[in-house]
């Protein structure tokens, strides 16, 4: 990611794009491999669309899923699970799982809850509130719903539109449609670069490895509550 250092005018601190390098790269060692953030090892487009067609009666709730009398396999609990695949991916294949016929769709997402909610600690959890009420806040909103006090105003978004500037505003973590379809290595790559069109800054330079894992673990208990309604 390349940023811009000459002042240009309305909007200059938001003006970065990205150099992508395509093709084998000869003599890349594993230390490499394994300093790369991980939507760039799994080749992640995280500018691409990712909103996924569901509709729920109520949050999910990992208090429910961890009550359900169903043994959930070891396989669907693991760490890769959490960062690598969308709840939506893992929804369908429990969904389609013959050990789950007698559950319901609202049972599974339960599960799923609970898988995700089963990935962090309460450590992890109170660490990422306070950087994203620090840091976060205050464009995409206390409670996630992209109201924050800096989320451009329609006025303001016609305004920057007028200058040939138009932003997309701050993303709503409430949203199921487009959080179930984001994996938590998305999350990372937005964090780490930023997004594109939006007022979304950068913070792979500011935040820490665990700060990062810290903030994502908090975001998705916007969809993911301890408690059906919990906020």
């Amino acid at each position: 990611t390349y940023y811009c250092t000459r002042w240009c005018g309305l909007n200059h601190w938001r003006m970065r794009g990205t150099i992508e390098v395509t093709g084998e790269r000869n003599g890349t060692s594993s230390a490499e491999s394994a300093n790369q953030p991980l939507y760039i090892s799994l080749g992640l487009d995280i500018d691409a669309a990712h909103e996924v067609d569901v509709h729920l009666d109520r949050s999910p709730s990992a208090a429910a899923g961890k009550a359900l009398d169903f043994a959930l396999p070891s396989q669907f609990r693991t760490r890769d699970v959490y960062l690598e695949q969308t709840p939506f991916e893992l929804w369908q294949v429990l969904r389609a799982d013959p050990e789950t016929e007698s559950l319901s769709d609202t049972d599974i997402w339960d599960l799923v809850a609970f898988v995700w909610r089963s990935q962090t600690t309460p450590e992890s959890l109170q660490l990422g509130q306070r950087l994203y009420a620090q840091n976060c806040s205050a464009c995409h909103g206390e409670n996630g719903d992209g109201n924050g006090v800096m989320a451009l105003s329609p006025a303001a978004e016609n305004d920057s539109a007028s200058f040939g500037q138009a932003l997309l505003p701050p993303s709503v973590f409430t949203d199921a449609q487009k959080m179930l379809g984001a994996s938590s290595a998305l999350l990372q790559g937005k964090i780490i670069r930023g997004g594109m069109g939006t007022g979304m800054p950068y913070w792979g330079t500011i935040f820490t490895d665990e700060e990062i894992e810290a903030l994502i673990d908090y975001i998705w208990t916007f969809q993911f509550p301890m408690t059906a309604g919990e906020g």
